[in-house]
């Protein structure tokens, strides 16, 4: 597919700067949610498609604005059905989503920065570094596509997206507010439901504020530790807030009805999987609206780190139950394709 530099792509826009930009034309504001609705829900790649506007407005739409959907570089299927794509920005960073089969729907795991700034010592997409955040289309492209390519005898639809690829999505806030703006929005957007929506973050933590109002989506924190020497070891940006800053941060999330924040924990052989780290991470979550999931760690060619054995796994759970507390086993799917957590690197000389 060719890009076209000269012009901004439609989806770079939010609604109300459509209007804004519509207004400026002498043209009215209702004609931006008919061209939402081609782009976002009849799939339109060409203003000319977009039968119910004039053609005056078709042809200036197309002097100044493309359509355009991410390059599928590379695409790699799991055993499990999980499809793994390595998409090429228009700049030619690369970066990685992966749709997952669930048994009624599929879940989408997309990106927000092309690599990762935060060095996250498990984490694969750490290793390649950080170049720049995705804009708002960029992201939206994510969404967007993937629609378009279940089949239409398929009875999943893809309802649940998890802002858990590459990058850190509180670090690109702005971008990842926008585009969930027009991902859920319902009357012209993408129709995404806000409750199956999932924001990972590593705990920046002067974002949770707003965060919920900006978007009104679930909140996800990687912890991966009950201390903090673990966890300066394992994730840097814990030098910068430490768990008691995080914590008490997430008591006063404003959290939503029958909703629950999502604490993320890495078990890693030998590193956070002890009897007294799964009693410690018990004891630090007693007063937060918590659930937790268990994530075996995965192994890749580039990190020392182990997988715990299932006993193991399974011994960290009990105590956190016994506790009294949610706690999940989530075993990760892609395994085969490195496309599991932690193992997204979007580089060609993968494949």
């Amino acid at each position: 597919m060719t890009y076209t530099f000269e012009k901004t792509d439609i989806k770079e826009l939010t609604k109300d700067q459509l209007i804004s930009w519509l207004k400026q034309k002498n043209i009215a504001p209702f004609r931006a949610g008919q061209i939402m609705k081609w782009v976002y829900l009849h799939q339109a790649d060409q203003f000319e498609q977009m039968t119910d506007l004039g053609k005056d407005i078709r042809v200036l739409l197309s002097e100044h604005f493309s359509i355009q959907r991410l390059n599928v570089q590379n695409c790699e299927i799991s055993k499990d059905g999980s499809v793994k794509n390595l998409l090429k920005l228009q700049d030619g960073n690369l970066i990685e989503s992966v749709l997952i089969p669930e048994k009624n729907h599929y879940t989408l795991c997309i990106s927000s920065q092309a690599g990762c700034a935060l060095g996250c010592k498990f984490c694969l997409t750490a290793q390649n570094g950080f170049t720049r955040n995705l804009t708002m289309g960029e992201i939206i492209a994510q969404v967007r596509d993937p629609v378009k390519t279940i089949k239409s005898d398929d009875t999943r639809r893809l309802t649940n997206i998890v802002f858990m690829g590459m990058g850190e999505p509180l670090a690109n806030y702005k971008n990842v507010v926008n585009a969930l703006s027009i991902i859920t929005d319902s009357d012209f957007g993408l129709k995404m439901s806000t409750r199956r929506i999932t924001i990972s973050t590593a705990g920046l933590i002067e974002k949770f504020p707003n965060l919920d109002q900006d978007t009104g989506v679930n909140l996800a924190v990687s912890l991966n530790a009950a201390d903090n020497k673990t966890r300066d070891m394992l994730m840097p940006i814990n030098k910068k807030y430490p768990i008691e800053a995080l914590l008490d941060a997430c008591k006063k999330y404003p959290l939503r009805p029958r909703r629950r924040i999502t604490f993320e924990y890495i078990l890693i052989q030998g590193i956070n999987d002890s009897v007294k780290d799964a009693e410690n991470l018990a004891k630090l979550l007693q007063k937060v609206k918590a659930k937790v999931n268990l994530i075996p760690f995965n192994e890749h060619r580039q990190s020392p780190f182990k997988r715990p054995d299932e006993s193991a796994i399974h011994k960290f759970q009990d105590i956190l139950v016994n506790k009294n507390l949610t706690a999940v086993i989530r075993y990760s799917k892609g395994l085969d394709i490195s496309a599991a957590c932690g193992q997204l690197s979007a580089k060609e000389t993968v494949f």
